[in-house]
């Protein structure tokens, strides 16, 4: 009896046993089976998705180079303004005044000059120069101004002018210049700053004498102070000499003069 009842025990322990077994059998093939599947299909999610961000990327990137490269090749831009709003027109400046109208002369005449006896000429037309004139007036090296015998312009007399004598080339005269020494040194004004300062001297002045007894120009010859030059050369350019006289011609000449400054 003890047999019959521990056998099914046993028997039920086995079945038990053996059932929890297939469960775990069917649970690993089941796991094993949708990762199969499941792997594939996740692969090809994930691949599609990276092509499509990396054409999305270079295309991006190629649709910037184009748009670049489009821009650089179009040239300057074009500024477009309406007719409404263009700036006004300079002003412009005033038109120049017509010139003054003349008096109209004589009707220019065509042809052969044909001689015309003086009693016929009009009175208008006499001023007017010949042909002679015009040639002696127009010549090579003229002036412009007829100064022929038939008197239409005034001879032109010109003084010759003189050289002038060398300041120390030697002149025979008859008579060289004179002026009154004393007289002189009565005209000399004595530089003050020279006064003050207790220069005294000579200055040895040579002078040119025009024919009209006229100073023209001076040399100092020879000086003891710059400070006396000024006043000698004035006080003898403000003198009036007698001129050199050559038989009975006056004459320029040259003449030194001693001019000497004393303090009273």
């Amino acid at each position: 009896m003890l047999s019959d009842i521990e056998i099914p025990e046993i028997h039920n322990a086995a079945t038990a046993h053996n059932g929890n077994a297939r469960q775990a059998t069917g649970a690993a093939k089941y796991g094993a089976t949708e990762l199969k599947h499941y792997i594939p299909q996740a692969t090809f999610r994930g691949f599609t998705a990276a092509i499509v961000s990396a054409s999305l990327l270079l295309g991006g990137y190629a649709g910037f180079l184009a748009s670049a490269s489009l821009s650089s090749s179009k040239g300057p831009s074009i500024n477009k303004m309406k007719l409404t709003q263009l700036p006004p027109p300079p002003a412009q400046a005033e038109a120049a005044p017509p010139p003054p109208t003349t008096a109209p002369g004589p009707a220019a005449r065509a042809g052969t000059p044909v001689p015309v006896p003086d009693a016929l000429i009009a009175p208008d037309i006499k001023d007017f120069a010949n042909v002679d004139e015009i040639s002696r007036a127009s010549a090579v090296g003229g002036s412009g101004e007829d100064t022929g015998y038939l008197g239409l312009a005034s001879e032109i007399s010109e003084e010759v002018r003189e050289e002038e004598p060398n300041a120390y080339e030697f002149m025979a005269v008859d008579k060289e210049p004179y002026i009154d020494i004393a007289e002189l040194q009565k005209r000399i004004v004595y530089p003050d700053i020279a006064r003050r300062a207790g220069i005294e001297g000579t200055v040895n002045i040579r002078v040119l004498i025009d024919k009209k007894g006229n100073p023209k120009k001076y040399i100092i010859e020879a000086t003891d102070s710059d400070l006396l030059n000024k006043a000698a050369a004035d006080a003898v350019m403000s003198s009036r000499f007698t001129p050199a006289i050559q038989g009975n011609t006056p004459l320029d000449c040259w003449i030194s003069i001693p001019i000497n400054f004393r303090m009273k």
